[in-house]
């Protein structure tokens, strides 16, 4: 049984080395092919300076580089850390730092950009890029073409890792501070792809197309399961819509996951037949696919099977409804995912009865390792799991999701709440004093408060309520343009508040609970209002 991330590729290379592995906008790679370049990568990355534990960020679009970079460091024992491609040169530079990322996988154009803010990350010293590129901005560094890196390393002595070690750290933003990097072991991402592979059932003929960011947990299972099974992967870096289901017809895909927003999108699309004629499954997480887009889905793709499901990235996959129920049970988020129990806990730790509403524990062996270098959050997150055995000299630790959920007389779950502020739109999961900073950066606001508001499409769209700082009048517009340049699309408010001055709890601190408690309902309202 595959054990090691990267032995989910080494074992589908030797059982059908000439079946095709990944497919981006360049060119197919075998299977065979595939885990040859991941072989040669991780003895340059070894020769370069990855050891044991090195922390290795890979910051790229969707391409086979990126793909052969991730399993490369996992091979030679690093640990990797994919950075979302939208991110700003600050927030990928904070990353860096937060990771202690020793080496940097990117590309000569996404180093140029980052400049300066490489100065900052103490830890970096290697930086591979796909292409060849001038190094010489960056004198404290060095920088090596991937090409020059496979061809002048020797042979990779095998490193010793064992299932229980450290393969990835992904990032991922919380209610509170900056991104939190959720701390994953090889034993939690084999797992996570045995259990979701076995349900949807991936065989060797399935064409997965991948159009989630890799820096995405539910972006990264695409490529797992798929070479679970020794399917092919087609990345995606698309722009439209439209530019999916041509990609559907093109590559005769058989799998699709998406999130509610893209979801959405495609739902009010005119499909050709040719898109969804190969179509086996879709499948739908990061938050609540509204009942009108599953009535639509199930329209347009009658033959296809739907999967809705719930993850978090602390423990990958949770839970997920059988497509033969979607028409029968279309709010629910099913049950628990094979080798996995989930369990509905009330504050006291007992179980909630039928449709009590209570917290959603994770438990089992997907569930992640806490958030690197932060003991107290991991503390709050990873608890012992409730109602174990007496006597027992070590707790089994559990995830405590803080999401509401219920269960109704036959087991299957719902969605209810959110327990802490974090703000998840299109798909993300935003920090609301990630946005904050950035509207105390333009020097405009001398108070800021952003949090979510419930949006039809999007999940939830953000909103602001600044108070104007001295001498500076209320502008909007300048504002959202500030916000433009230093956050990717997905996190610039779509709402702006003016308030002469934001209330303050007697420590002299923001009443987020006041603020947001009035304005959330007047916004919720008027969007309600506008459908």
């Amino acid at each position: 049984m595959t054990e090691l991330l990267h032995e989910l590729i080494m074992s589908s290379a030797r059982r059908h080395g000439a079946r095709p592995a990944v497919t981006d906008a360049a060119r197919t790679v075998t299977y065979e092919q595939l885990a040859l370049g991941i072989e040669r990568l991780a003895a340059g990355l070894a020769d370069a300076g990855m050891h044991r534990g090195t922390r290795v960020a890979v910051y790229l679009p969707k391409c086979l580089e990126a793909v052969e970079a991730m399993f490369a460091v996992a091979m030679g024992g690093g640990i990797f850390v994919p950075v979302n491609p939208l991110l700003r040169p600050a927030q990928v530079a904070y990353i860096l730092q937060d990771s202690g990322a020793g080496l940097l996988l990117t590309s000569a154009e996404r180093l140029a950009v980052l400049a300066t803010e490489l100065d900052a990350c103490s830890e970096l010293r290697t930086v591979v890029t796909v292409e060849a590129t001038d190094a010489s901005r960056q004198a404290a560094l060095r920088v090596v073409s991937m090409t020059a890196l496979r061809d002048e390393a020797p042979a990779l002595a095998a490193p010793c890792v064992i299932d229980e070690d450290v393969a990835s750290i992904f990032y991922t933003s919380g209610s509170t501070g900056r991104p939190k990097g959720v701390v994953l072991s090889h034993r939690n991402m084999v797992a996570g792809a045995h259990s979701v592979a076995s349900y949807l059932e991936n065989r060797l003929e399935d064409s997965i197309l991948a159009v989630l960011p890799l820096s995405f947990d539910y972006g990264f299972s695409q490529l797992t399961t798929a070479f679970h099974s020794a399917a092919r992967v087609v990345l995606l870096n698309y722009l439209l819509p439209n530019d999916v289901l041509r990609a559907l017809e093109r590559e005769h895909i058989t799998g699709l996951a998406g999130v509610p927003p893209l979801w959405i999108q495609l739902a009010a699309l005119d499909w050709p037949e040719a898109a969804g004629a190969r179509l086996r499954y879709i499948t739908s997480s990061g938050g609540k696919l509204p009942l009108t887009t599953v009535r639509r889905l199930r329209q347009k793709l009658p033959a296809t099977r739907l999967y809705l499901m719930y993850g978090l990235t602390e423990a990958f996959r949770s839970t997920y409804l059988p497509p033969e129920l979607v028409d029968q049970r279309p709010t629910s988020i099913g049950k628990a995912i094979p080798n996995a129990e989930v369990l509905v806990v009330r504050p006291d730790g007992t179980e909630c009865g039928v449709d009590e509403p209570g917290e959603l524990v994770h438990r089992g062996a997907l569930v992640a390792r806490g958030y690197w270098r932060d003991p107290e959050r991991s503390r709050e997150r990873f608890r012992p799991a409730p109602g174990q055995l007496p006597g027992l000299p070590l707790p089994e630790i559990a995830v405590w999701s803080g999401d509401t959920v219920q269960r109704d007389a036959e087991g299957f779950l719902y969605f209810v709440g959110r327990h802490d502020e974090t703000i998840k739109t299109s798909g993300y999961r935003v920090s609301p004093t990630e946005v904050e900073e950035v509207l105390y950066a333009t020097q405009m606001v001398a108070g800021a408060v952003a949090f979510g508001v419930y949006h039809a499409s999007l999940g939830q769209s953000i909103a602001v309520a600044v108070e104007a700082a001295g001498g500076q009048l209320p502008d909007t517009g300048r504002l959202l343009a500030e916000c433009r340049k230093a956050l990717p699309p997905f996190m610039v408010p779509a709402t702006v508040i003016w308030e002469a001055e934001l209330p303050r709890n007697p420590n002299g601190k923001l009443d987020r609970s006041a603020i947001i408690g009035r304005l959330r309902p007047q916004l919720e309202a008027a969007h309600a209002s506008d459908q």
